[in-house]
Parts: structure tokens; sequence; C-alpha cells
């Protein structure tokens, strides 16, 4: 039982983590350095499980203000063709958009041309949950130590193709599976700043899109590290989980599917301009998953949504994962449920460690006075790898130790059952 809002932290990995070297010449592994990043986790009492924790995000407190410069990248990937929106971590700035989120407003084309640096400094790109952007408060809580005070950090966040007041510019949305557009930043900021580390951390949807992409990239990850928090991993178990119950069906399900119609509706124009989607139809849907059946089946070509989402799952990718990596999640999650965890394929693949909390709900972890526990693990296992690891003594090896094998055998953990058919195929 948790008392007075302590919450129970567990951890799990393999036998043999990855073997880490320091930067004074001692040596740890990553499991050691998950646990000190992880303090105890007292959250609010009077919020006291996982469904209260994650409803009293409709409480609209402030968070720390983030200041964002925003800039529009074209997607470098013809199949992929559109625009994305990424905001950049500035200093405080008087400039106003009224057609952006608050503090918000877009670089002008000098500026950003100069950006580019040769400093060491480390750099960090975050992705978003579903239908959120770089102003929702929980990301914000997770940046503000890194960026203020003695934070020595860059931080960008790759909005989802029309999220965060960003436009449709093509018939191509995003999903949980669409890695391209955080690919695409990534190259493009190890180009522009060629000396720094780079690090990623990802929220519910954008944690299943960050492990798919470091899965995906394996031993040639230009990462140097990367965290997922509230991950829904498989996300067939998470749907059927959300329709075994009413709060599950009627309020988040509900909320979620209601969330993103707005966002279609927000788009029409656009939807109608460039997608053969059927605008009413999605519309007259009520629960994420019929949304989903409305747009993903019609856009990609996945024959229902439970084929969408087995597809889109990142729980298989964890074994592909060739960089330092941390998992949170709370096993009291309504949404990214514990049942959907992989724990096993975290006990198999030495890169990665899973940490669960007992208490915190979806992306919430409210501790006492309205702070979010979840911003202090990731702050501090970022700032140790930054600060403390030799990061170029890490040899990413293709292979992962097995157990003897019968037959001469090869999974491949990111192998997609569905194709996009392109030009360049």
């Amino acid at each position: 039982m948790d008392w007075f809002g302590r919450a129970k932290i567990n951890f799990t990995h393999g036998p043999s983590p990855l073997s880490l070297k320091k930067k004074d010449g001692s040596t740890t592994d990553l499991a050691k350095l998950a646990k000190e990043s992880v303090p105890t986790c007292q959250l609010n009492p009077l919020l006291f499980n996982g469904h209260v924790q994650t409803m009293w995000t409709a409480v609209k407190e402030h968070g720390p203000p983030i200041y964002y410069r925003r800039k529009l990248f074209e997607s470098n990937i013809k199949a992929y063709a559109g625009t994305f929106a990424v905001d950049f971590a500035v200093q405080p700035h008087q400039d106003a958009d009224e057609t952006l989120p608050p503090r918000t407003t877009y670089f002008d084309d000098k500026t950003f041309s100069e950006i580019g640096s040769d400093d060491t400094r480390p750099m960090l790109i975050a992705l978003h949950g579903l239908s959120g952007g770089s102003h929702e408060i929980y990301l914000r809580h997770a940046i503000a130590p890194l960026i203020t005070g003695d934070g020595n950090w860059d931080v960008c966040v790759v909005n989802a193709r029309g999220c965060a007041n960003s436009k449709l510019t093509s018939a191509v949305l995003f999903n949980a599976m669409a890695t391209w557009d955080a690919r695409q930043v990534i190259n493009w900021a190890k180009e522009t700043f060629p000396n720094r580390p780079l690090f990623a951390v990802g929220f519910s949807l954008g944690a299943n899109i960050i492990t798919n992409y470091v899965g995906e990239e394996g031993v040639n990850c230009p990462l140097k590290g990367a965290i997922a928090v509230s991950n829904p991993f498989n996300l067939e178990v998470s749907n059927k989980g959300l329709q075994r119950t009413f709060l599950g069906k009627e309020i988040y399900s509900r909320v979620m599917g209601t969330n993103m119609k707005k966002l279609i509706a927000d788009h029409k124009e656009e939807i109608l301009k460039y997608t053969n989607l059927d605008y009413e139809e999605i519309q007259n849907t009520t629960y994420l998953y019929e949304f989903d059946r409305a747009v993903h089946t019609r856009t990609w070509g996945w024959p229902t949504e439970n084929a969408y989402y087995r597809d889109a799952s990142s729980s298989d990718a964890v074994t592909g994962i060739r960089v330092p990596f941390l998992a949170i999640s709370a096993l009291d999650d309504p949404i990214a449920l514990g049942e959907a965890i992989p724990f096993g394929e975290f006990e198999v693949n030495p890169y990665t460690v899973l940490c669960t909390t007992s208490l915190g709900g979806h992306l919430s972890w409210f501790e006492i006075g309205g702070g979010r526990w979840h911003a202090k693990p990731i702050c501090n296992f970022l700032n140790k790898l930054a600060s403390e690891i030799d990061l170029g003594a890490i040899t990413p090896n293709e292979k992962i130790p097995t157990k003897s094998l019968q037959f001469k055998s090869e999974f491949q953990p990111t192998r997609r059952k569905m194709r996009l058919i392109t030009d360049e195929a």
C-alpha cells in the first residue's frame, strides 16, 4: 500500500546492464546511473490514484514559462511531403504572435540562418503527446530546469503536424509510428551542431515515436541517450484496456477522440483540400479508436485500427535500442496501461532501463505544491549522461547476448508489415 502519496519505485533491467565509463576514469553501469537519477517519489496524497492524478491535469495551472521561437521545416522525404513546426526554447522575449501558443513567435530568416554553432552544449529534442505541442505543461515542467538557472542545455520541440497551431500543408498527417519528422530534425541538429551531444525525450504518443525511432536506428542512432515517459508501448493492449472500463471508454477514449476531432476541425479546409478523408465521418466519431479507424486506415492503408495499433506499437522496438535509454511509467496510468509495458524486453536489452512508480497517472506525477515529479528523473538522468559519462567510449553492438539457438535466425524488432510504396523504393 502507498501511504500519503509515497509511491513505490521499481527498476527493470537485464542482469548485465550497459557498462559506462565516467569522465573521471571510473566506471558505472546504466542501471546504477538510472537509480542514482531517480529520487523518492512523494506525490500529493490528495491525488491518491491514477485517475485522480490524470484528471487533475484538467486544472490549468500555469506551469513554468518557456519562451520559444518557431521554425517551419520542409520535409526532405518526398513520400512525407509537407511542413512541420519546430519550437526552440529561447531567452524571454516580448514578441507576440496571436496565431501561435503563448510566448511563441517565429524566427526571422536571418537569425535562423546563423543558428549553427561549434559549441559542445548538450541539446535535447522533445516530442509531445497526442494532439499536444511545445506549450504542454508536463513538457515545460520537464525542460525548465535544463534551460533556466544553471541549466546549460539547448532544447527544441518537434510539433506533430497540425499541432500547436501549426498548419497542414499536405495530406501527410502524424501517427504513432511517424518517426520521419523527428529523424529529420535530429539529423539536422547533428549537422548544424556537430560537437553537441544530442538527446531526446518523448511523452505518451511522443514516447512511442521516440522509442520506435531509436529502435529503428539501432547502432546508427546519432543520439547519446533517450527517455520515454508514459509510453503506451503496446497500443492494442492499451486500447482494449480503455474499452474494458467505463472510465477508460467514456472519459479517456472519448476525451482523446474529441481532441483529435477538434484538431481535424481546426484544419477542415486543408483536410478537404489535401486528403480523401471523409470529414463528416470523422466528426461523427466518438472514441479515439473510432477516430483512428476513420483516419489512419484511410490514410495509410491499415485494414483496421487494430492492425495500425499492432504495427505502430513500440514494444518490440525496445530490443533494437543501442543507446542509453530510460523509460518512466506509472503502473496506475489509466491510459498507457501497466499491462502494456514490455517488461521482458527491458530485461534482455542491456541498453535499456525501465523505472516504474506505483502512483502517478498519465503524464501527471503531481507533487504537493503543484510540482511534477517526472521532471526530476528526466533532468537528473540527462545531466548525469551529459556531464559525468564519457559518451565517446560507448560502442554500440549490433547483437546483444542471447541464449544458444537451435536454428540460425534473426529477429528484426522494427520490421513493419506495412510499407509505403514510394518513388525511392
